[in-house]
């Protein structure tokens, strides 16, 4: 499989984010970022640090939030803790977050999340960054709403069906993470647009949401960007307003 280190897309976007390469590695990259062991941290605070450039990478020593486990392929849910947190909580113990309605239906949305197994490492690394041997499973665009809407078009844009983009309530990192990653896995197309998540909004500019397309996805894309409308006045007259 190729490996593209400067996107078409992300430059036809006029995107101020680096494209993000994930990827699964059994060695750690050089000058990876990562949270100390044993210290709490979001995914999607490294996801942050990887699109301004730097690269970060996870494993699970240095993963202590069970969300950013499941959706990294490192761990599991302790099922009872997160179909209370998700919805009602637990009197004294632990504060609900609403995002479902009971814990019954917190638990089967935890149950049927898709897996993904990670031996050692998840990297998140700026695609342009990428060296020989490192083929990524997905990339990650963060995008503005004019920009997410041009990557929906781009998405559909070659299929006879136009639901090749999906939104599914899940936490940030696995919709940026386990969603595109299985779907790679699969062997399927389907994109998925993430950080809809309300508890990771804050580590995230507020007009920013992302954009996973699965790597093999990715490429047939970038191979069409010359031919779509992302070269056409339409969208040029809409990036003119894009800072």
């Amino acid at each position: 499989m190729s490996v593209i280190t400067k996107s078409k897309i992300a430059e036809a976007l006029k995107s101020k984010y680096h494209p993000v390469a994930v990827f699964r590695a059994t060695e750690k990259p050089e000058g990876a970022t990562r949270f100390k062991e044993g210290r709490w941290g979001c995914v999607i605070s490294l996801l942050n640090v990887a699109a301004k450039g730097r690269t970060t990478i996870f494993d699970e020593k240095s993963t202590p939030c069970m969300g950013g486990q499941v959706g990294l392929g490192l761990g599991c849910y302790d099922m009872y803790f997160i179909k209370h947190l998700l919805s009602t909580g637990i009197p004294d113990k632990v504060e609900g977050e609403y995002y479902l309605k009971t814990p019954e239906l917190a638990g089967k949305f935890a149950t049927g999340l898709p897996q993904i197994l990670t031996e050692k490492y998840i990297v998140f690394k700026p695609l342009s960054e990428l060296s020989e041997g490192e083929t990524p499973e997905a990339v990650i665009l963060l995008a503005n709403a004019d920009q997410l809407s041009a990557l929906v078009l781009l998405a559909n844009y070659d299929k006879e069906t136009q639901n090749n983009v999906k939104i599914d309530f899940a936490a940030g990192c696995q919709q940026v993470v386990l969603f595109p990653l299985y779907e790679e896995e699969k062997g399927g197309s389907t994109c998925f647009v993430g950080l809809t998540d309300l508890s990771v909004r804050k580590l995230i500019d507020k007009d920013v949401l992302s954009f996973g397309i699965p790597y093999t996805r990715f490429l047939e894309l970038e191979a069409q960007v010359d031919e779509s409308f992302l070269s056409k006045e339409i969208w040029q007259r809409i990036t003119a307003r894009i800072d």
